[in-house]
């Protein structure tokens, strides 16, 4: 985990009681929490309300007054624009996945947000990869921040065992998928492309030859991608096909083993990839499907972590 905080003396457990007040006192939202996806804001709720006890945002719930609201940052815009979210009492703004908050996507709804945040706002950025342009950006939200940063060659998680399969050839693949799917069928297991459009026909393909998978990309209704989520994390869904919207932060315990079908455009993606396996101290597997093309990124994921990717041995049901 990389962090990066303003006003670093607020870490300081004894001090938060004067930051947020007993619910009987203020009414009002403290704490803001912005992540990438629906989901991962969904489940940074269920972690609050874990903690605490709070509901879910809405328009009524928000304007009855809640402490702490997770959301998008398109949906938390909005709600401030339409005056349902008051913002004059928050105190910590968190984004989570910063480096892909304060990207082109999402930075001017970033912007937008923080122009409505009080001045003496404690800002938390929060990820597992924070590149160089992403560290500077920092300085428009942040004054005097403590940072805590891990090296990248530290990054890669323990307990997960990272191999390559040579397929050669794009058009190999989808055969080796399926010779590895009576490994896959013992576990769950994520499967990610670099694009919607290959999630829909892999996913096709995977069941017009009879084998039982689910898919999730962001182009799908969000009942759609909702009820996928429900199904996978309970287990009646054991193989996901997706793109990088699942790569940020969804915690899925069962999860040991992720499949690179496409190795990921951007390196810093391929940690948290293999991040979606090997939850909670569990071991997993990070499998990745090679052609000639990708041998050179291969090494430069290696290299840009300090790593090495093996190749994939005979026996790899016995490590997942």
């Amino acid at each position: 985990m990389r962090t990066i905080s303003s006003n670093p003396q607020q870490f300081k457990r004894e001090q938060y009681t004067q930051y947020f007040n007993d619910e009987t006192k203020v009414r009002e939202t403290q704490a803001l929490v912005l992540s990438p996806t629906r989901e991962l804001a969904i489940q940074t709720q269920g972690v609050i309300l874990a903690i605490g006890d709070y509901t879910q945002q809405d328009r009524q719930k928000l304007e009855a007054g809640q402490h702490i609201v997770s959301g998008t940052p398109g949906r938390v815009y909005d709600m401030i624009k339409r005056n349902y979210l008051r913002t004059s009492s928050i105190k910590v703004l968190v984004l989570d996945e910063a480096d892909e908050l304060l990207n082109m996507g999402f930075k001017q709804q970033i912007y937008d947000i923080y122009r409505h945040l009080p001045p003496s706002i404690q800002v938390v950025l929060l990820s597992a990869t924070l590149p160089q342009d992403v560290l500077s950006l920092s300085t428009k939200f942040m004054s005097d921040p403590i940072r805590i940063l891990v090296k990248r060659d530290e990054l890669t998680l323990e307990g997960i065992s990272q191999f390559f399969i040579n397929v050669e050839k794009e058009d190999w693949k989808f055969e080796t998928l399926c010779d590895l799917y009576d490994s896959l069928v013992i576990t769950q297991a994520v499967i990610f492309c670099n694009t919607k459009n290959k999630v829909d026909w892999l996913a096709s393909q995977m069941r017009s030859n009879n084998f039982t998978v689910s898919s999730m990309h962001g182009d799908m209704e969000q009942k759609q991608r909702d009820s996928v989520m429900q199904e996978f994390r309970a287990g009646s869904s054991r193989v996901l096909i997706t793109t990088d919207i699942w790569a940020r932060g969804i915690d899925v315990q069962q999860v040991s083993l992720v499949i690179n079908y496409d190795l990921p455009t951007n390196r810093e993606n391929y940690i948290h990839r293999i991040g979606r396996s090997g939850r909670y101290g569990r071991k997993g597997v990070a499998i990745n499907f090679v052609t000639k093309q990708d041998i050179a990124t291969l090494h430069d994921i290696e290299q840009y972590y300090s790593t090495q990717i093996d190749e994939m041995p005979i026996n790899i049901q016995d490590l997942i």
